[in-house]
C-alpha cells in the first residue's frame, strides 16, 4: 500500500510550488487537471482486488468495482500480457469537457494528451525510483476498458506496475 500511495501521489497528489500555492505533482494546462487516476488492483498487499479511483484531495482510494479486473482489462488491451500479469495497473482517464470549456478544440486535441503524458511519465519515473517497473500502454479498446472498469472518463493510458522478473 505504501508503494501504491507513493505512485498515485507522484501522478496526481497535492504539493506546493512556492509561487501559486497548492498544486499537483504533474503539470496541467490551465491547472484544470482533466486526468483521473484509477487503480486496477489484483495482487496488491493490503488492498482487496477491485477497481479504485484515486481521490487526490484526500490521498485515498475509493472502490468503484469489486473483484480482480486484471484479466478483463488485459482482454480489452488486446490481450497484452503485461496487463494480465501485473499485480496492479494504473489507468489514466480524461474528462475532456473540463479542458474543452476553457480551450476549445485545442484543449481536447492537445492539452489533455500532454497532461496525460506528464502523468504517465511520473508513473514510470516513480516506479523506477521505488524499485518497481512499469510500461505505458495505449493499444486498447476504449469502450471495453471504460465498461469493464466502470469508468466515468475516457481511458487514455494503461500503466501496469509490478516487479521486474
Amino acid at each position: 500500500m505504501e508503494q501504491v500511495g507513493q505512485l498515485l501521489w507522484a501522478v496526481g497528489g497535492v504539493t506546493a510550488d512556492g509561487v501559486s500555492g497548492p498544486t499537483r505533482t504533474a503539470p496541467s494546462a490551465g491547472g484544470l487537471y482533466p486526468i483521473s487516476l484509477y487503480l486496477v488492483a489484483g495482487e496488491v498487499e493490503g488492498l482487496e482486488p477491485g477497481v479504485y479511483v484515486y481521490r487526490w484531495d484526500r490521498h485515498d482510494l475509493q472502490r468503484i468495482a469489486a473483484g480482480d479486473a486484471g484479466r478483463g482489462l488485459s482482454d480489452a488491451a488486446l490481450g497484452q500480457r503485461a496487463v494480465a500479469e501485473a499485480p496492479g495497473s494504473i489507468v489514466l482517464g480524461a474528462a475532456y469537457d473540463r479542458t474543452r470549456r476553457r480551450y476549445g478544440r485545442r484543449g481536447v486535441e492537445r492539452y489533455v494528451h500532454i497532461d496525460a503524458g506528464h502523468a504517465a511519465q511520473n508513473v514510470g519515473l516513480q516506479a523506477q525510483t521505488i524499485g518497481l517497473t512499469s510500461v505505458m500502454i495505449g493499444a486498447f479498446d476504449d469502450n471495453a476498458v471504460a465498461n469493464r472498469l466502470n469508468l466515468r472518463t475516457v481511458p487514455i493510458y494503461i500503466l501496469p506496475v509490478g516487479y521486474s522478473r
